[in-house]
């Protein structure tokens, strides 16, 4: 999954830069679609991180375990923990962004009163993007202790 298709698909729908008023279903599915570029960014950092990019020796059925091994409650629950506060800035971004707008997305999906203006939409969209700019710009070693924060238990 791209992350990028999904940020262009959101935008196509939130019309970013058209005249004329969107439906609000559309505006619904651009948050829902930024929600999940932010998460597919999370499951593939998580892979190429914890198994390698596609230009190293790589199993692809690892790769693909450890990228569906991110569940979005607790990847969530993680990013909302104090203890995200001893990661980079960029992951702390990032984690704070994907917490509200995981929150938004389910508002968005299973909320039938849910309305959100097309600024605000916009601001959603333009939000996830950055987000996972900021995750991929972070040490890879900050984004593996990342990888591992997100997927892994931790036990006592």
């Amino acid at each position: 999954m791209r992350t990028q298709h999904l940020i262009d698909i959101a935008n196509l729908m939130a019309k970013e830069g058209r005249i004329g008023r969107p439906r609000q279903t559309s505006l619904n599915r651009a948050v829902s679609n930024a929600y999940y570029a932010m998460f597919h960014a999370l499951c593939r950092n998580c892979a190429d991180t914890i198994v390698g990019t596609a230009g190293s020796n790589r199993s692809i059925g690892a790769w693909q375990q450890a990228y569906r091994s991110v569940e979005h409650n607790f990847a969530k629950n993680q990013c909302s923990r104090d203890e995200i506060k001893r990661f980079p800035s960029g992951i702390q971004d990032f984690a704070e962004t994907f917490v509200v707008t995981q929150r938004i997305r389910q508002l968005a999906d299973y909320d039938p009163q849910f309305s959100i203006p097309r600024s605000n939409t916009q601001i959603v969209i333009r939000s996830a993007q950055k987000a996972i700019n900021k995750l991929e710009g972070t040490d890879r070693k900050d984004r593996l202790a990342f990888a591992v924060w997100t997927v892994l238990k931790k036990r006592v």
